[in-house]
């Protein structure tokens, strides 16, 4: 088999998967313990600045969360051992849903609506991405097409 490259992605790259994307994790630390919590989300563009919007629970580990955090968005092919992972490391602010139309223009539309009131946004300092290319086999052998 060839062998499989681990390959550092460009910031072009990493923002369209951003910006395909819906599902993420928001990383932090919480009680001394890192913790990953899937959040919906959505990629904010404007005047040359980007932002990652979220909605939650007032009061839940994700509206209280600390000031620095990370984010991440990745997918995985487990069949062809390939996949991306997009990092985002930068500063969480709460944001008044209601100022400047930020509610009617920046909604991440979350999958539970029901009391997801408390808006946030993610002020990226550093945005990284990888890609693993998995190897290709010698000859094309898909063990699916047996099962």
């Amino acid at each position: 088999m060839a062998e499989s490259e681990l390959l550092e992605m460009s910031l072009e790259a990493c923002v369209a998967l951003l910006r395909a994307s819906v599902v993420g994790r928001l990383c932090f630390v919480a009680n001394d313990w890192p913790v990953a919590i899937p959040v919906n989300f959505r990629l904010v563009e404007t005047s040359g600045r980007r932002w990652l919007a979220v909605r939650t629970r007032p009061g839940n580990l994700v509206d209280q969360a600390p000031v620095k955090v990370a984010f991440e968005v990745d997918d995985v092919d487990p069949a062809h051992r390939s996949g991306w992972s997009v990092l985002v490391c930068g500063t969480l602010h709460r944001v008044d849903a209601d100022a400047a139309a930020f509610r009617e223009r920046f909604d991440p539309d979350p999958w539970i609506l029901a009391e997801r009131e408390s808006w946030l946004v993610v002020e990226p300092a550093v945005i990284t991405g990888r890609e693993l290319r998995g190897a290709e086999p010698e000859w094309p052998f898909v063990s699916e097409a047996y099962l």
